[in-house]
């Protein structure tokens, strides 16, 4: 099932967060280590902003391992972003095509999943009703995970997305109400939702089963401080959450606990709520 990082702080080359680690999120593609399916070599995604030219991200995609694409690591070496998503691919909804690589993009807002929605194919026509035509028109791909990011984009209108709670008020609905439609059209089984969501200036992510009998997706995240900065200590230079851990160090890296959503600030402050 996937893997996926974050990254938001103080401006970084790609690949000293996607390449460089020992577990980067290229070696999780061919090698992951907290997962039973090892390889996710379904293609794989990457989105930055770059706030100088756009508020709109980025987006990098491609149906090729992300091992073996030299595009990918000649990008990463070039590319120097505050905010920036990436995700490797093991395919579940949906056939391997561009239109299925995560992360997705809408506006200013950027999600990516691991996962997946549990028999989705009884629910798809469900949730595409739930949409109005702007939303249902902009999808393009026929992953659950797109179309999740889509009932979050359908659930967000008319909601203050300024604040951040709000933003994960709302995702939470969008799990809620995707059970609310398992309920009634489907049958009972355990949904995973380890989601990031950002608009390049916050991040959300979740790590939730819809069963608490089963054992939850793997994530982590690592609150990071540059000595080489001219400021308080206090004040992080960066967090980073992935599924798993980028090095063979424990040190700072802390777990997501199960059941539960992050909230990344603006000012990198993390804070934690059950979900």
């Amino acid at each position: 099932m996937c893997r996926l990082v974050a990254y938001m702080g103080q401006p970084t080359l790609l690949e000293n967060v996607l390449v460089k680690p020992k577990n980067s999120i290229v070696m999780q593609s061919l090698r992951a280590r907290e997962t039973n399916l090892r390889t996710n070599g379904d293609g794989f995604g990457v989105g930055w902003y770059a706030p100088s030219i756009s508020s709109d991200p980025a987006l990098f995609t491609s149906i090729s391992p992300a091992w073996n694409d030299r595009n990918l690591l000649n990008l990463t070496a070039k590319i120097q972003s505050p905010c920036f998503f990436a995700h490797v691919r093991s395919a579940s909804a949906g056939g391997v095509t561009n239109f299925n690589c995560h992360p997705f993009v809408f506006g200013d807002w950027m999600f990516m999943h691991n996962g997946e929605i549990h028999n989705f194919t009884q629910l798809k026509r469900h949730m595409r009703h739930l949409l109005e035509d702007d939303i249902y028109n902009w999808i393009k791909g026929d992953t659950d995970s797109e179309h999740l990011f889509a009932l979050f984009l359908q659930l967000s209108k008319g909601r203050d997305l300024t604040n951040l709670e709000v933003v994960g008020d709302v995702l939470q609905e969008t799990m809620q109400r995707v059970g609310e439609l398992i309920l009634e059209y489907s049958k009972k089984g355990p949904s995973y939702y380890n989601i990031c969501i950002t608009d390049g200036k916050r991040i959300v992510a979740t790590r939730y089963c819809t069963q608490l009998n089963k054992k939850t997706l793997t994530m982590h995240y690592l609150v990071g401080y540059s000595p080489t900065l001219q400021e308080l200590w206090s004040t992080p230079s960066y967090v980073v959450v992935s599924s798993e851990k980028l090095n063979d160090l424990d040190v700072g890296w802390e777990e997501v606990p199960p059941q539960s959503m992050i909230l990344i600030d603006e000012n990198k402050a993390v804070s934690i709520r059950s979900l």
